[in-house]
């Protein structure tokens, strides 16, 4: 099936200007809880995965910093749950947690890594259900619901890490994880999600020349051939920057989409551009959720360059509002 276009259904890098100018004005955080629970917009919920806040590094401001754009829904990654929860800090990237560019570690950063990995191993062996639920507490103490964990996973992962990863979702109250991964992993991660009859949506990129990432419509049904518990998590930007078209996939996978991604991307393995500036179909996918009244969640992730990452996600939550008027 596919999905009409509609002219103007994106709007220029000026429009994106005004729409800043004229919904911007931040609200104070003392009325934050009233405005956080309106963030679902004409049918359509409209939340923010935390990695958009990556530049911050305390959770507890990221926390502060949604409900003050007044988003009312939130994508959790892993680490920003662990450091809510109390995780020994100065942690190194594992699994659940993002990965590090740049060159190799030395000696001495691997076995720092390796003692961080340590470390965090015994505490999350040591977490119970009481540990997340006070992470929740603080969301829901600002209006805001954790409808979804990201909890990233490595070829490499442990039996007992995606086990962990579906017993913190749990207490968290989450619906369903959202995951970067590999379809080889799917395939491990499918018997974990029989058990707990929780969904996890795989987020894609746009490496379509490995068949291992998930990238293209058949990496996405094969992992949904994996398990009824398994779905998608598609960004519409890494859809569009790979020649896909995101419309028509939600369309004929709606009821196994966990929630989206949005950004702007150009096609041909183009940019994250600022909203506007790009080929993704944004305000598209937005109406073909309300028309449908489809119950996806629709979550800012914040990548292009900017000069903040609060007043950019406020920018892009004031784009969803005009986009759904």
């Amino acid at each position: 099936m596919t999905c009409n276009h509609q002219p103007g259904a994106r709007y220029s890098r000026r429009d994106f200007g005004k729409l800043a100018l004229a919904g911007l004005a931040l609200p104070s955080l003392a009325g934050s809880r009233l405005l956080a629970a309106g963030s679902k917009i004409n049918g359509v919920q409209i939340g923010a995965i935390t990695y958009s806040f990556r530049s911050i590094p305390d959770a507890d401001a990221i926390v502060k910093a949604m409900a003050q754009i007044g988003l009312s829904e939130a994508e959790l990654m892993s680490n920003h749950a662990e450091q809510l929860a109390g995780a020994p800090s100065g942690r190194a990237a594992g699994p659940g947690g993002p990965a590090r560019g740049g060159g190799g570690p030395t000696p001495e950063q691997q076995e720092a890594q390796r003692a961080a990995q340590e470390e965090l191993h015994k505490w999350r062996l040591s977490t119970s259900p009481a540990t997340f639920k006070a992470v929740r507490a603080k969301f829901a103490a600002n209006g805001i619901d954790v409808a979804l964990l990201c909890y990233n996973m490595s070829r490499t992962i442990a039996d007992d890490e995606i086990e962990y990863a579906f017993q913190m979702a749990r207490a968290l109250g989450a619906k369903a994880i959202s995951t970067s991964t590999q379809v080889s992993v799917a395939k491990r991660v499918a018997p974990f999600a029989d058990k707990h009859k929780m969904m996890v949506g795989y987020h894609g990129h746009s490496n379509i020349t490995d068949p291992d990432e998930f990238a293209t419509p058949q990496s996405f049904a094969t992992a949904m051939s994996y398990s009824k518990y398994h779905g998608v998590n598609l960004d519409i930007g890494h859809f569009t920057a790979a020649n896909f078209d995101a419309a028509a996939f939600i369309q004929a996978n709606h009821a196994r989409i966990t929630n989206l991604h949005l950004k702007d991307r150009k096609k041909n393995q183009g940019p994250n551009v600022p909203w506007g500036q790009g080929e993704t179909p944004i305000k598209e996918v937005l109406q073909l959720l309300k028309q449908k009244k489809w119950d996806i969640p629709a979550n800012i992730e914040y990548e292009y360059m900017g000069e903040d990452a609060v007043a950019e996600v406020a920018k892009c939550y004031a784009y969803c509002k005009q986009a759904l008027a």
